[in-house]
C-alpha cells in the first residue's frame, strides 16, 4: 500500500527506485537539478518509530542514490532535509548542491542558494509528465551501475 506522501510526490509515475523499505521519487519542485523525496514505505510519522531493517535499509537507499546523482547531476554537495510539516509520513527531501548550470529536457537548473542553505522557494516547477521524463532518466543510471 502507497503512503499518502508517496501520492503526494506524484507516485508512482515519479519513481526512480525502491529498496525494501524506502521509496526514491523525483521531487516534482525541482530547488535543483535531481532533487529527490526518499519515503520510507513503513507507516511512521516519527524517524524514531523505524524499525531496525528500515533504518539498515536506509544505507542501501542513500548508497544508490549517491551513485546515481553523481553520475547524472555530478554533485558537488547532497543535502537530505527532513522537514515532515505537511507530509506526515517519514521522508527526506534530497537535494544535490552545485555551482553553475545544469541542463535537463529542455530546461536549465540553477542552485539559487549555493553555496548556502539550499533555496527551496526558487525551484523549476515539473509537470507530472516532466517529471516522469526526470525519473526515467535517473531509474535508468541507477539501473545501471
Amino acid at each position: 500500500m502507497t503512503n499518502p506522501t508517496a501520492t503526494s510526490f506524484g507516485f508512482p509515475r515519479t519513481k526512480v527506485a525502491e529498496t525494501a523499505s524506502w521509496l526514491i521519487l523525483v521531487r516534482p519542485k525541482q530547488p535543483t537539478f535531481g532533487s529527490l523525496v526518499l519515503i520510507c514505505k513503513e507507516e511512521a510519522e516519527a524517524f524514531s518509530k523505524l524499525s531496525p531493517a528500515a533504518f539498515a535499509d536506509l544505507k542501501t537507499a542513500t548508497d544508490g542514490i549517491e551513485r546515481m546523482l553523481s553520475e547524472v547531476v555530478a554533485y558537488e554537495k547532497i543535502n537530505y532535509l527532513m522537514l515532515m510539516m505537511v507530509d506526515k509520513d517519514v521522508h527526506f527531501h534530497v537535494i544535490p548542491r552545485y555551482a553553475g548550470t545544469r541542463e535537463h529536457d529542455g530546461r536549465a537548473f540553477h542552485d539559487a542558494g549555493w553555496p548556502a542553505v539550499p533555496a527551496l522557494g526558487s525551484t523549476v516547477d515539473l509537470d507530472l509528465d516532466a517529471a516522469e521524463r526526470l525519473a526515467q532518466t535517473l531509474a535508468q543510471a541507477w539501473s545501471a551501475a
